[in-house]
Order: C-alpha cells, then structure tokens, then sequence
C-alpha cells in the first residue's frame, strides 16, 4: 500500500471543515471521517459532535491530516499566538497504524508548520504517550503545573469570577463590568 498522504490545511481549515475535503482537495466526507477517527482511536475525543469539530477546526492555526487512499489515518492540531506559546492537540493514529511512524509525522509536520517557526514554547498534554512526545524533544515543564478549570462540572461561571472581582465598576456607575 502507498505511503500516507499527509495534508497541511490552511488555517482554521476551511476546506476540511465545511467541504469534508482531503488529499487533492478532493471531497472525501472528511469531516465524519475525523469523527469516527476520534470515537475509535482517542478516548479524549469520543462523541465530539460534528458542530463541535467544526468549531475546533475554526480555532485553531495548524491543522494537519494523514490519509491512506480515501481512509482519515491521522490527524493532529495546534493553536498559537504565533511568537511566544503554542499547544499541540488532539494528535491521534489509528491504532492499527501504531509504531510505523505517523504520529511522529504529524507532530514534525505540526511543529514545521510557519505559524509555529518563531514560537519560544511549545506545549501538549499527553496521559499515555509521554514517552513517545520525548522522543521528538519534549520533557516535563516542571516545575510548571497543569491546572483545570471544568465551569459546567465545578459549578462556576466564567461570567462571574469564583472569588473577588477583576472589573470594578466605575465611581457612580451601575456596569456590566463591575461587580456585586
């Protein structure tokens, strides 16, 4: 079989995620393919909605998929404010493609990409594969820590702040800004 083709996508990947397109910018139903990539090879990722992949494609900078013929093998992304930080995400290979080398191409690919070029870090979260991401030159950020925020699990509101208040109102005036 053919070695995979791996597709760089403009960002926010337009094609991809209103046209379902892949290789040759050929319509491939793309879209639904990245969702049954994600419900059978990314526990993280399962029973993402299609409105949801769509919205996550439109968010980020990088975006690259990895295709065997008319089959969605790989895919990876990144999000980047260009100069100072980026975040690899959702990088996933179909499991029976472990070990021939994809996830080390998507990640190369990714971190190749332009809008990643001047960055001075670059992070990922990883439960399983943290030794495969050192491998490719990551390490542990120490003495950094990951830290999480689940507004609708933990019962806050990113409306309001859990504690204090960053707005203060202007002196004399009622503002939506402002606190209570």
């Amino acid at each position: 079989m053919a070695a995979p083709t791996l597709v760089l996508h403009t960002a926010g990947a337009p094609g991809l995620r209103w046209f379902g397109l892949g290789p040759g910018l050929r319509p491939s139903r793309g879209l639904w393919k990245l969702k049954r990539l994600f419900n059978k090879h990314a526990f993280w990722a399962q029973e993402r909605s299609v409105k949801d992949l769509r919205r996550l494609l439109a968010g980020s900078t990088v975006v690259v998929s990895l295709w065997q013929g008319k089959r969605l093998v790989g895919f990876g992304r990144a999000s980047s404010d260009g100069i100072f930080r980026a975040v690899l995400w959702d990088v996933v290979v179909a499991g029976d493609l472990h070990g021939q080398g994809l996830g080390r191409r998507v990640v190369e690919a990714l971190l190749a990409a332009p809008a990643l070029q001047n960055v001075e870090r670059v992070y990922l979260m990883t439960t399983n594969s943290a030794g495969f991401y050192q491998q490719l030159g990551f390490r542990h950020a120490g003495p950094q820590a990951l830290l999480m925020l689940q507004p609708q699990r933990d019962g806050v509101s990113l409306a309001t702040p859990p504690s204090g208040c960053p707005f203060p109102a202007p002196a004399g005036r009622n503002s939506s800004r402002g606190c209570s």
